[in-house]
């Protein structure tokens, strides 16, 4: 399997990630077992999870799918194979969420505590915190790291000013830097990503890890008309891409899983793992059926006419 480097770290990961959001939703402990199992047993090792997920389910406090990863590498013992990924950042109760040394120095001992580990590979800051300096937040992970508790620090939900005010920051002061973004980016969703992030991820070399990669689902061609939007928990999402550009993916996709017998949902994967500078799309999966098929993408390897059809679908 091929191994792509998170930015300029040591560490290296698979071209694909399980999105551990439908642990504790979707997918129950023992389905979740299952799916983890499939996705190392097919040589993957990137896990994708945050300390809030998943909260907003009824009766949830969240941390359940962090607490159902744990489980799950208390039981099989595979922490040595496996890259750890989770997040902070996001409101998991009132007055517990931000960036500052105090709430990050409890919220990895938490974090730490359902994960059953000792240290969290991949550690990202999952909204920002405006109201916190980002010399704080560096070296409160600076600190983290020297402690051993975490290895490599990772940005989500950031505009690009404060990403490359922190990536800055680092390099001027010797604070670790971001070495991963991970954004919303899938052939629908475009255009932010191409023109605000990916110049500074290029210049910067930071791996990309692009979350919603089949666009809530739309991308996999379930939801072709406002009647199929009851499908799924995720159907509400789907509304906002049934237009004529969006219409005119789905067909590009088509097309193209006929002539590489497929589906639309792997050629979507395909296309993200063929971007230039894309580390490792997140994908999810409620059933190891599923996950197959989006595991394959990753060798799916799409030719350059097939590349240029969807490029033209998708241009914005």
């Amino acid at each position: 399997m091929e191994q792509r480097k998170l930015g300029k770290s040591a560490l290296t990961v698979a071209p694909l990630a399980f999105g551990g959001n439908v642990f504790g939703w979707t997918a129950d402990e023992s389905t979740s077992f299952k799916l983890l199992d499939a996705f190392v047993a097919a040589g993957f090792n990137l896990i994708d999870t945050a300390d809030v997920y998943a909260k907003w389910v009824s009766g949830n406090k969240g941390g359940e799918s962090e607490t159902i990863i744990g489980n799950w590498l208390k039981q099989n013992g595979k922490r040595e194979q496996v890259i750890i990924a989770t997040k902070v950042g996001a409101e998991m109760g009132p007055q517990q969420k931000g960036l500052s040394k105090t709430y990050i120095t409890k919220a990895v001992e938490d974090s730490l505590h359902r994960l059953q580990t000792d240290y969290i590979d991949l550690y990202q800051t999952h909204y920002d915190d405006e109201g916190t300096p980002v010399e704080e937040t560096l070296a409160t992970y600076a600190a983290l790291i020297n402690a051993g508790k975490i290895r490599v620090i990772g940005a989500s939900n950031m505009s690009p000013e404060r990403l490359q005010l922190s990536l800055h920051n680092s390099e001027q002061y010797g604070y670790p830097r971001y070495e991963t973004l991970q954004p919303e980016y899938n052939l629908y969703d475009r255009k932010k990503f191409e023109t605000s992030y990916a110049p500074i991820c290029l210049e910067h070399e930071l791996g990309v890890i692009p979350y919603y990669s089949l666009a809530s689902g739309f991308l996999s061609g379930k939801y072709r008309s406002k009647a199929d939007l009851s499908k799924s928990p995720r159907g509400q999402k789907a509304v906002s891409y049934l237009d004529e550009r969006g219409l005119r993916i789905l067909a590009a996709l088509d097309d193209v899983a006929a002539r590489y017998n497929t589906n639309p949902a792997g050629v979507a994967i395909a296309w993200l793992v063929q971007r230039p500078g894309i580390t490792a799309p997140i994908v999810s999966a409620t059933s190891v059926e599923q996950l197959e098929a989006l595991t394959k993408a990753v060798t799916l390897g799409l030719d350059a006419a097939a590349l240029q059809q969807l490029e033209e679908a998708s241009a914005y």
